[in-house]
């Protein structure tokens, strides 16, 4: 292939990107299909649209057609219909406005300006959205190229419409896939992968040899495993605006699933906070040598409660409902835990007093991580 072989290394990097997206969007169900399938509706209404807007309509408005269909096919169907309301009205105020400057002081530079002036303003009204440039567009369009005719705005009126069916209708004839239990398995792994790493935690303060090299990666993990819930958190957001007048059923129970993936996502970003921060003090406690200096009983205390902690992060994480007594027992033995591990620090009187210091941030950001989880099970499970 000789062709491919001068094109510039950015092109050829670029499209195997795109034939990779491809490949995976044909292979697997997720965002990359439904891009694929955005983007084949869209063709097709689009194409539909010009057909029909050119067989009916002159040709001077014919292209408001196609261009109204993209506009009514976005990635949701509620974000269709909403990004078509907007357009259908800025486009009615836009030709109203023109029609009656054309009608009232006739076609002249001075009238031009007045519906400019008038066309930005009204495009400024919020309801309007990122629409409301097109108040002046399409009052420009009726202005100049209508002349302000009523015949002429009611042939661009006709070609806006059959543009938004088209949208609409390849949109209810295969609407976007839902992604509820996609989601849900999101959520899981982002707290299987807490949890994982809670465990690795605890074995380090417990660990008689600690590793600086492994907290330093524990702490890289945590920045990763952050990004990932604002990810996931942005993803749910999407899926919650998908249901809205989806025709597509979901899983039983979608309606209260996304909402407690959400809770769920809140309460694993707080409890991301307070792990950082214990590793934090671990990563300094390492380098000035303090960890050395804190008594075994109190460490091994200490990683039992992380691990216990651990343990209920695992089933707040769960794509099934969470069991509230379950995990009711787990937290109170987390707090006993606690409570045992305070003890252990404050039955060293001959402590360092930085390594007594070292002990009671270590217990402070427990104690958070604790309350967190408590708060998660009363807002995850409000009859517990």
């Amino acid at each position: 292939m000789p062709e491919w072989d001068r094109l510039p290394g950015a092109v050829k990097a670029t499209c195997t990107e795109v034939v990779g997206r491809v490949r995976r969007g044909v292979r697997h169900p997720g965002s990359e299909r439904d891009d694929l399938v955005l983007g084949a509706k869209t063709v097709v209404a689009a194409m539909g649209a010009w057909m029909l807007a050119r067989h009916f309509l002159p040709s001077a408005v014919a292209t408001f057609a196609p261009f109204t269909a993209l506009v009514a096919l976005q990635t949701t169907v509620y974000r269709s219909v909403r990004h078509c309301a907007q357009y259908l009205i800025a486009m009615t105020v836009g030709a109203a406005l023109a029609a009656s400057l054309a009608a009232a002081v006739g076609i002249h530079g001075w009238t031009f300006g007045l519906l400019t002036l008038a066309a930005l303003a009204l495009g400024r009204v919020r309801r309007l959205g990122e629409h409301g440039t097109q108040v002046a567009i399409v009052g420009f369009f009726a202005f100049s190229s209508g002349q302000g005719r009523i015949d002429y705005i009611g042939h661009l009126v006709a070609s806006v419409v059959i543009g938004a069916l088209c949208g609409l209708t390849a949109h209810l004839v295969l609407a976007p896939a839902r992604h509820t239990r996609h989601r849900q398995e999101a959520v899981a792994d982002l707290y299987e992968g807490v949890h994982l790493r809670v465990d690795v935690l605890a074995d380090t303060i417990e660990s008689e040899n600690p590793d600086a090299a492994r907290v330093e990666q524990l702490r890289r993990d945590w920045r990763r495993l952050s990004a990932d819930a604002d990810r996931i958190r942005h993803a749910i957001d999407a899926e919650t605006e998908n249901g809205r007048l989806n025709p597509r059923r979901s899983i039983a129970g979608a309606a209260e699933a996304l909402p407690r993936a959400q809770e769920a996502v809140d309460v694993a970003q707080r409890g991301l906070d307070h792990v950082r921060s214990i590793s934090r003090s671990l990563h300094h406690a390492l380098d000035n040598g303090e960890l050395d200096a804190v008594p075994a009983s109190f460490r091994a205390a200490y990683a039992s409660l992380l691990r216990t902690a651990a343990d209920a992060l695992e089933h707040i994480g769960r794509t099934v409902r969470t069991e509230p007594r379950l995990l009711g027992e787990i937290l109170d033995r987390t707090t006993a835990e606690f409570d045992h591990a305070q003890k252990e620090a404050l039955n060293s009187p001959d402590t360092h007093p930085a390594v007594f210091t070292l002990q009671g941030t270590l217990l402070t950001d427990a104690d958070r991580l604790v309350a967190e989880l408590r708060r998660g099970h009363r807002v995850l499970d409000p009859t517990a």
